[in-house]
């Protein structure tokens, strides 16, 4: 769904308040607590990239914790723990100006985020928007 259909455009503060809560997650879910003690209703456009942004922050949360479970058990096995530990190496040595190739992914992913924030649309990640529009629906 593109926010330029609709009448009403996003101000450059609602922008760069989406921009931050794809930077910092933990910004995005202080403007909620904030919007809800202060009984402030959020604007669609907020509320989609700020949700997006908490929800792919804890889903990429549950699976570092995850890889890092299963990090700790691959670890008892010989041949294996030696392989596992070589693709982690060569995947979080800093490669490309200080970054890994995981961090550079991610920041490939952000910028993506924060380029849909910048032209007024919805930034679709599979999944993810799914479940966010779907959850908001009728609120967007």
């Amino acid at each position: 769904m593109s926010y330029q259909h609709r009448s009403i455009k996003p101000s450059a503060v609602e922008k760069i308040i989406a921009i931050l809560s794809y930077i910092m997650p933990l910004f995005g879910f202080v403007v909620v607590i904030v919007s809800a003690l202060i009984k402030s209703d959020l604007k669609p456009f907020m509320k989609y990239h700020i949700f997006q942004s908490i929800f792919i922050a804890f889903a990429l949360w549950l699976i570092i914790t995850g890889l890092t479970f299963a990090m700790n058990l691959v670890s008892y096995v010989p041949f294996v723990k030696n392989i596992v530990s070589m693709i982690t190496f060569f995947l979080n040595t800093p490669l490309f100006f200080g970054f890994s190739v995981v961090t550079f992914v991610y920041l490939l992913f952000v910028l993506y985020l924060i380029l849909g924030v910048l032209r007024s649309s919805d930034s679709y990640v599979p999944f993810v928007s799914d479940i966010i529009k779907a959850n908001l629906r009728g609120q967007l």
